[in-house]
Order: structure tokens, then C-alpha cells, then sequence
């Protein structure tokens, strides 16, 4: 008997034998990209519109990386991708955490740019001023790169004995800025690394000191909001941009900032500008350059901003393995990021709730976005 031949059936099942002669299996159909997903991507995002609206759709899908509330891709200065959780949006603001800290930075630039303040001098702290004290070598610089040498841990376990709790929360909550100042030093001025939020909130009161000399807390406070509004928030043209204050005026200059994801993406772009919006420099452009420098006891960290690079230690707060070494981040507590590359004319900002444990995944996935945009 003559078998009975079928030509077609067995073009069709030639590249699967081949495969599987092989030893390789045909890759699996990606599954369907829910509607909401690629509408949150504009028509032409300057990389593939489906690759960028599925990497995206992982940061509010995937397992392991917390919660997504807001997501905002700006290419070229436009906004190409931005998405919400239900009960989120544009009109939302969200708390920095510490990505208030580069907020703080800069405004400390706009005090040196008037003359104001100086990089390389001791700050005008009474207590620091006296004889005697070591904690008159700290200069601007120090604190600006959290290399003050004060006795500020972050993080400390337990929790309550951690000293940005004590600030915020215990002893220090009435006059953050006196707790944080009377901290003796742990090692010399400028000799090592020590991240800390209370670094911040002094840098918050030096700033309302020399704009508010003697001034009550009202005054503090009301110096302080204006100034955030002229200098910053109103050139910007990001009106979200508040501050909360404790009982004695001080800016909590090291988490408590609020805007919405598109406000928080004006200041990106600012950054990624050096400085400039609409040919108006806000900051000096010399004043960027400095904060998105390495300091000289932190690869990985500029002044107030984390850098896209290797911390010589275990620490990685950024994606250094793949992305441009010139890209930078405003980094903040449960998954708050701002990520700019000016190589990559990206900025990409990320708000929501990731604990410790997941947030490499998160920056993980993060970098997927980022990874579509090629360096120029």
C-alpha cells in the first residue's frame, strides 16, 4: 500500500522537528497587552510603542516590586508614556521622601549663586562657631555630599533608636534642625560617607537662617515657601511643589516635599538640563554639574543625588551594570524615583510603595524602560 502523502502538513511541521532536533523550543507567544497599557503610551514614544507600553505595564503587573501608583516617560523634553493606579492621577501629589533632598540641594545652589552662602565654608551654625568645637571644619560642601562626620545613622535597627526617627517622630520633632546640629562628630569632617536625612533638615535650617535671621517660625516658614516658589516651583511652572514645616519653621528638607508625577518630571528635565528651563537658568549650570559629580568618599553619590555608578561597596542604587554612566536619580524611601539621562534625553519618574526587599526587582524593572531609549 502506498502511504498517502501531505505535503502541506509536513511544511508545517518541518521548523518545529528541526527545533526540536535542535534541542531548542519555538518561543512562547507574549500574552495580550491589555488596552489600558499601550493607551498609556503616545503614538510615536521614540522607541516601539508595544515594547515600551509591555515594559511599563510590568512596573503596575509584576510580582515582587510593590505598587505602581504613577509612571511618567518624558523623551525629548515630551511627555511619551504616563500611567495610574485607580485612585491615582495627574492632579495627585505625591510625597519625595528623600528625593526631597535634591530640592533642598537646590536651593541651597541658589543661595551660593547670590553670594549668600559658600561652598568651602563652615555654615552659619552659632553652636558650631565656638571654640573649640570640631564641628566648625564642616563645611557646606560636607554636608551637601553627606560627608559631614556627624553622628547621623540611617536606618538603624531597631527602628525607634534610628536617629531620622528620633528626629522626625521622637525627641528631635519639635526643632529637627537643633537635634540634627547637636550631633557630636562621629569621624573628621569631610572623611566618610554617611547618607542621612537629618544632614538635610540642617542644610533646611541654614537656608531659612540666612534668609530669616532671628525670624519666628512663621517666618521661617513663610521665607522658605516663597523662596521655593520664586526660585524653583514658579519658573518651573510646577505649582504642585509644597513643603511641610515642624513647630520651629525648619523645612523637612529631607522627606516631606510633595508634588505630582508631572511636577516631578519638570524638575527632572530641569536637572537634565542643567539647570535651564526655556532659556532661563534657574540654577547655575556649574551648581548640576557639581551635584551630579561623584563625591570624593561616594562613587555613587554627587551632592544630594545618587549617580548611575558602581559604589565600590555592596550598595547599588541604580542600574550602573546597563545604563549610562552620565545618568543620575533622585532616589526616595518605598520606591520614589526621578531618573534622568541626559544621554538618553530621558527622564523617568516612578512614585508608589516598595519595600526594602523588593526594590532592586523594582529597579530592575525600571531599567527596562530606560533600555529601550539608546544613547546618543
Amino acid at each position: 500500500m502506498t502511504p498517502r502523502r501531505f505535503p502541506n502538513l509536513a511544511t508545517a511541521l518541518l521548523p518545529a522537528l528541526l527545533l526540536a532536533g535542535c534541542g531548542e523550543a519555538p518561543p512562547p507567544a507574549e500574552p495580550p497587552l491589555a488596552p489600558e497599557a499601550l493607551a498609556a503610551v503616545s503614538e510615536n514614544p521614540g522607541t516601539q510603542r508595544e515594547k515600551l507600553a509591555r515594559a511599563i505595564d510590568g512596573l503596575f503587573t509584576a510580582e515582587g516590586i510593590g505598587e505602581t501608583r504613577a509612571l511618567l516617560v518624558l523623551h525629548g523634553g515630551e511627555i511619551v508614556a504616563e500611567r495610574y493606579a485607580e485612585g491615582y492621577g495627574a492632579r495627585t501629589p505625591f510625597v519625595g521622601w528623600s528625593m526631597s533632598k535634591t530640592v533642598t540641594a537646590l536651593l541651597i545652589g541658589a543661595l551660593v549663586s547670590e553670594g549668600r552662602l559658600e561652598l568651602d565654608a563652615s555654615p552659619p551654625i552659632p553652636a558650631w562657631q565656638r571654640a573649640g568645637d570640631p564641628r566648625g571644619a564642616i563645611t557646606l560642601r560636607h554636608l551637601l555630599q553627606m560627608r559631614s562626620g556627624l553622628r547621623h545613622e540611617e536606618m538603624a535597627d531597631p527602628v525607634y533608636s534610628s536617629p531620622e526617627v528620633r528626629m522626625m517622630f521622637l525627641d528631635g520633632r519639635d526643632d529637627m534642625a537643633a537635634w540634627a546640629e547637636a550631633q557630636p562628630l562621629e569621624h573628621e569632617a569631610g572623611a566618610a560617607h554617611q547618607y542621612s536625612t537629618a544632614t538635610s533638615v540642617i542644610l533646611a535650617d541654614i537656608a531659612a537662617r540666612v534668609l530669616a535671621p532671628d525670624g519666628s517660625p512663621e517666618e521661617r516658614r513663610r521665607v522658605i515657601a516663597d523662596f521655593l516658589a520664586s526660585r524653583l516651583s514658579g519658573p518651573l511652572r510646577a505649582p504642585s511643589f509644597f513643603a511641610e514645616f515642624d513647630a520651629a519653621g525648619t523645612m523637612m528638607g529631607g522627606s516631606m516635599i510633595w508634588a505630582t508625577a508631572r511636577d516631578w518630571g519638570k524638575l527632572g528635565e530641569m536637572l537634565r538640563h542643567k539647570g535651564s528651563v526655556g532659556g532661563a537658568q534657574l540654577v547655575p549650570r556649574s551648581w548640576i554639574e557639581f551635584m551630579t559629580s561623584p563625591s570624593p568618599r561616594a562613587p555613587d553619590y554627587g551632592a544630594h543625588i545618587w549617580l548611575n555608578r558602581e559604589s565600590g561597596e555592596e550598595r547599588i542604587v541604580l542600574y550602573p551594570e546597563q545604563g549610562p554612566r552620565s545618568a543620575f536619580g533622585l532616589v526616595g524611601h518605598l520606591g520614589q524615583y526621578v531618573i534622568v539621562s541626559p544621554a538618553q534625553k530621558l527622564t523617568i519618574v516612578r512614585l508608589g510603595k516598595t519595600d526594602n526587599a523588593e526594590r532592586r526587582a523594582l529597579v530592575e524593572q525600571i531599567a527596562k524602560v530606560a533600555a529601550l531609549y539608546p544613547a546618543t
